[in-house]
């Protein structure tokens, strides 16, 4: 029971999203009906996505990526600019989460070994931001973009001429944001530096199987391939590759995203509350995106909103840029936050200062940006 317990407490958005289905029961029996809330499109896919990249972190590929950047980095701005860069697009096709949990230790350890822990809170935060800007420009980019895709049926070029204007706004405010900071030269050659330690070396067995399962998986998104099919080729290859994989897999998301696909399943089958919910959010899908994500995060604040309105281009900025603000808008930002509290608990306060500022600074300018959308006909 305290296993239970602590587990619930640990993970507080699957704890409110099977609060929630659980509660709905009460006005919607429990029925075969219920198998229809679930998009299994959605939760195939996404654990595709999940175990692939496991396997390329397993193996540290991300990692000795980086290192190899590392040889041709000779200042301070440019070991900055690679660091949060290095988030921005490699978020774009192994997720914003992923691009965290490798490339925000690999930023701390650096900043440690040339001495240079001043720069560790806005290198951090700046990364973050990078992180979860950087994710909206692909439909695997992270979660909610990847179920608001598959949900409103949104083609390639849909989804870019929806998210690319933002995510290269995005990219101008990250450069201008690091451009403050002063050029100095390294207090040493990052060349004459022993390889950081964390990555792991290469398998080609099981790096080209991974690789081909990443491959399969954007063929996916891309509706050339099945999910049915995708998910047998992705676990033959992932046995063949290792098989240890598959526990590293973010279960609790895959459950967390069926508790909500319960809840608004039944909460759709009320009317009274289906219609109070459409009435709220109708002509307000973008703001009203951004103000849940701050309280629930942006990837339940998806899967909340989507059963009340049919306009996904406005949903679908509102989740992205609702992962800015609050530490919990976007619960990738909770990684880097980890990360530097275990390191340096003496900078939490500075950094959670510092991390909202940037946040609420980056949020306004991206709202002013999108309340001009709908004169330029974007989300029209």
């Amino acid at each position: 029971m305290k296993r239970i317990l602590s587990f619930l407490k640990k993970d507080a958005v699957l704890t409110a999203a099977w609060t929630l289905a659980i509660l709905s029961m009460a006005a919607v029996p429990p029925s075969i009906r219920y198998i229809s809330y679930l998009d299994l499109h959605t939760l195939g896919l996404l654990f595709c996505l999940m175990a692939t990249m496991a396997g390329l972190q397993a193996m540290g590929f991300f990692h000795q990526m980086g290192e190899s950047l590392l040889m041709r980095i000779h200042s301070l701005r440019q070991l900055e600019m690679l660091l949060v860069l290095l988030c921005f697009f490699s978020s774009m096709f192994i997720t914003n989460d992923v691009a965290l949990i490798t490339f925000v230790p690999f930023a701390i350890e650096l900043l440690k070994m040339i001495r240079r822990e001043d720069r560790l809170i806005p290198v951090v935060v700046l990364q973050t931001i990078a992180a979860n800007l950087g994710s909206m420009a692909t439909p695997i980019g992270n979660p909610q973009n990847l179920y608001l895709y598959s949900h409103y049926h949104l083609g390639m070029g849909t989804f870019l001429q929806i998210m690319l204007p933002f995510a290269l706004l995005s990219l101008l405010l990250i450069l201008l944001a690091l451009l403050r900071g002063k050029n100095q030269p390294l207090s040493f050659g990052l060349s004459e530096m022993q390889t950081v330690p964390g990555a792991a070396p290469f398998c080609r067995k099981s790096l080209l199987s991974y690789l081909l399962m990443f491959l399969l998986c954007l063929g996916a998104v891309g509706k050339w391939i099945p999910i049915p099919l995708l998910l047998l080729a992705v676990v033959c290859l992932g046995l063949f590759a290792d098989r240890a994989i598959f526990s590293k897999v973010d279960y609790s998301l895959l459950i967390t995203f069926a508790g909500f696909f319960i809840f608004i399943g039944n909460m759709k089958q009320i009317p009274w509350i289906s219609s109070l919910f459409q009435q709220l959010i109708t002509g307000n899908e973008l703001l009203c995106s951004v103000a849940v994500s701050q309280v629930i995060s942006n990837v339940p604040a998806a899967l909340l909103l989507s059963g009340f309105t049919d306009q996904g281009a406005s949903l679908l900025i509102g989740t992205n840029l609702g992962g800015l603000g609050t530490l919990i808008a976007s619960m990738a930002s909770l990684i880097s936050y980890k990360y530097v509290a275990r390191d340096f608990p003496g900078l939490k306060g500075k950094y959670l200062a510092h991390f909202t500022a940037m946040n609420v600074l980056f949020l306004a300018i991206l709202l002013l940006a999108a309340a001009a959308a709908p004169q330029s006909g974007l989300l029209s």
